[in-house]
């Protein structure tokens, strides 16, 4: 009677198990194929962008600059007020990791990408490591991997020639490897000092990759101190001495502009707007595996022990507020989106194997009346939680969507999907991040008409007497000439007081630059100003969505120069000055006259009206002093219009 009346019973729960064993199974694969789809795009992206032989991505020549004068010997982070004038925002791990390539391989930008493309994998396997090593659970632990490159963040910035991606390799390789070293016993203390060791090694080249890292050093030495406050003294002070030695190295031999380059000239505005917008982004495509990773820190705080890996995600994520730097972007969130990615493989595998363990605390007693009704439906509550949990993970892999519209492959996709890039998003891809101020506009493959109108500009320069300055280096990197300038360090250090333009100032006005290529103008306003004042563009070429305008020297330079002199120095004494040029005839000339006068610091004092007769005064007023323009023009026939100028000594006003 007894044996008869179980058999129902026993072949139902076979039957649950079995029913759950197919539905668990199916979401794995299934979710496995979607990121494999992901981990495609990305493979694909990274593919193109490797071999594209011009910046994709502001700043990226500097960086291969940087890694070109280091394996010639020279110094990336000098004297910045003197020719050549160049400035370094970032430690220099990564471009020394890069001056074997320049040596074989000459100035090339495949290797900084290649560099950092697998670096990017192997951080996805780092992850994939440390969610199998701690749940024994292979597919959660790949799909763990995959998650981190799906992300949007990951997919549009790690194949570029850029530190930020190497930086988050080093960093989760350190912790995984201290969390490790934590695991062996005192028997075993060889194992855990070489894995120490290592970690440690690995979080210097870390912060000597990009100063972010910080967060991750602070985050590994204060869970070291909570378990063993002594070993984690004794690690912390070699790594402070190691990090101190080194700094202090580059201090003296750089006569004290290694702290400037990479210390002041970071200290950039913080923008609100900017790090809501990016935090809102961040929450909104990657809140599923945020909330599995919380839950895993909340499990932990409550019921065991805070994991480093707990620790490294709390100190990211508040670290994330840096997005807000004007300069900074989503890459910031990068690190932050890393452990937690290992914080939920953790969750959602000890989830499947309803691997949880609830010790007698203050919370088990106040819920003590859960604990029968628990138990009698630990099955059922077990599989429901692991289905929310796959559920979850599956929501993140359909609202990372990114998808390329051009290209052999992608085009005729994208076409048959009827995809198309969102409303206002320049690039033929669709990005379901949207875009907000920070976010990186990257992501599109390259095309043949962007390596040939880049090609195009090489050609100008290569052929152009005198030196040039482009605001994006690898045009001058290909011509083989010497990369003038870092516009947007400069910029940066100009704001903090730390940069004086007076002799790259000087050079402009003397036409001492034969071509000046700018793309978006990132450069201390006073240089900006000499540059339209003293340049005129002669040439626009379309290349990844930019278009860079090609200045040559104005011939109409000289006689504004002399103006401009005039009015700054002459005294009642002083005779009339008078001077001739010719400008478009396309210009109105009130307009023009406007914008030249308040380049050099004077202010209309009526708002200049159109020339309705041939000669008109215009007044113009600069602190106390007053000067009016007696202008006549006539047009010449040739599309060109003479401008005749005569001015009287400013008066006192």
């Amino acid at each position: 009677m007894t044996t008869v009346a179980l058999i129902p019973d026993v072949s139902q729960e076979i039957s649950h198990k079995s029913r759950w064993q197919i539905l668990k199974n199916a979401l794995l694969v299934l979710l496995v194929l979607i990121f494999a789809g992901h981990l495609f795009i990305y493979l694909t992206f990274g593919i193109n962008l490797i071999q594209f032989p011009f910046d994709y991505d502001q700043a990226e020549g500097m960086e291969l600059n940087n890694a070109i004068l280091i394996a010639d010997g020279k110094c990336p982070y000098c004297d910045n007020d003197t020719f050549p004038f160049y400035a370094s925002g970032y430690p220099p791990f990564y471009h020394v990791v890069m001056v074997p390539f320049v040596w074989i391989f000459g100035p090339e930008y495949w290797y900084g990408r290649l560099i950092v493309f697998v670096g990017t994998l192997v951080t996805a396997g780092a992850i994939r490591w440390a969610v199998q090593h701690q749940t024994r659970h292979k597919t959660v632990g790949l799909i763990a991997g995959l998650a981190f490159l799906a992300s949007n963040y990951v997919y549009h910035i790690a194949p570029l020639l850029r530190q930020h991606l190497f930086m988050v390799m080093l960093e989760t390789l350190a912790v995984v490897l201290v969390t490790v070293a934590h695991e062996y016993p005192d028997a075993e203390k060889h194992k855990r000092r070489r894995l120490l060791i290592l970690g440690c090694v690995l979080l210097v080249a870390a912060g000597y990759t990009k100063q972010l890292a910080y967060a991750t050093v602070v985050a590994v030495f204060l869970w070291m101190f909570l378990r063993n406050p002594r070993r984690a003294i004794i690690y912390s002070v070699g790594v402070i001495v190691a990090a101190g030695a080194i700094f202090a190295i580059l201090y003296l031999i750089t006569d004290g502009y290694w702290y400037t380059n990479i210390i002041a000239s970071n200290v950039n505005p913080f923008v609100p707007g900017q790090f809501s917008g990016l935090m809102k982004q961040y929450l909104r495509l990657h809140w599923s595996i945020l909330m599995l990773a919380g839950l895993m820190v909340a499990y932990e705080l409550y019921f065991t022990r805070l994991s480093l890996y707990s620790m490294w995600f709390l100190a990211a994520t508040a670290n994330t507020a840096l997005a807000g730097k004007w300069g900074a972007g989503d890459s910031y969130f990068v690190t932050s989106l890393a452990a937690a990615c290992i914080l939920a493989g953790i969750f959602v595998a000890k989830t499947l194997q309803g691997d949880w363990e609830f010790p007698e605390n203050y919370l088990t007693r106040l819920l003590g009346f859960l604990k029968k009704p628990l138990a009698n439906n630990r099955p059922l509550i077990t599989h429901t939680a692991g289905f929310v949990s796959l559920g979850l993970v599956l929501i993140y892999s359909l609202t990372v969507i990114k998808l390329p519209t051009s290209g052999p492959i992608f085009g005729k996709l994208s076409d048959t999907l009827g995809v198309e890039p969102k409303f206002g998003h320049r690039y033929p891809l669709y990005d379901s991040a949207g875009w907000t101020v920070g976010y990186a506009v990257t992501g599109h493959f390259t095309s043949d008409e962007d390596e040939a109108n880049g090609w195009k500009i090489v050609d100008r320069i290569r052929h152009t007497e005198g030196l040039v300055i482009s605001e994006d280096a690898g045009f001058t990197i290909q011509a083989g000439r010497e990369v003038i300038t870092n516009g947007v360090q400069l910029k940066n250090l100009y704001e903090q007081g730390k940069y004086d333009p007076t002799e790259l100032i000087t050079m402009l006005e003397n036409h001492e630059f034969g071509l000046i290529v700018l793309r978006a103008g990132f450069y201390p306003p006073p240089i900006l100003e000499t540059i339209y004042d003293a340049y005129a563009v002669t040439e626009a070429i379309p290349m990844n969505g930019f278009n860079y305008e090609l200045w040559t020297p104005s011939p109409t330079w000289n006689e504004r120069r002399a103006l401009r002199d005039y009015l700054k120095s002459a005294n009642p004494d002083t005779e009339s000055f008078a001077v001739q040029f010719n400008i478009s005839e396309n210009e109105e000339v009130n307009i023009w006259l406007q914008q030249q006068m308040n380049r050099w610091g004077w202010q209309p004092e009526n708002l200049p009206e159109p020339m309705e007769n041939a000669c008109v005064d215009y007044p113009f007023i600069r602190q106390n002093r007053r000067a009016i323009l007696h202008i006549c023009h006539t047009a010449t026939g040739d599309g060109m219009q003479q401008l005749e100028i005569e001015v009287s000594p400013p008066s006192p006003y």
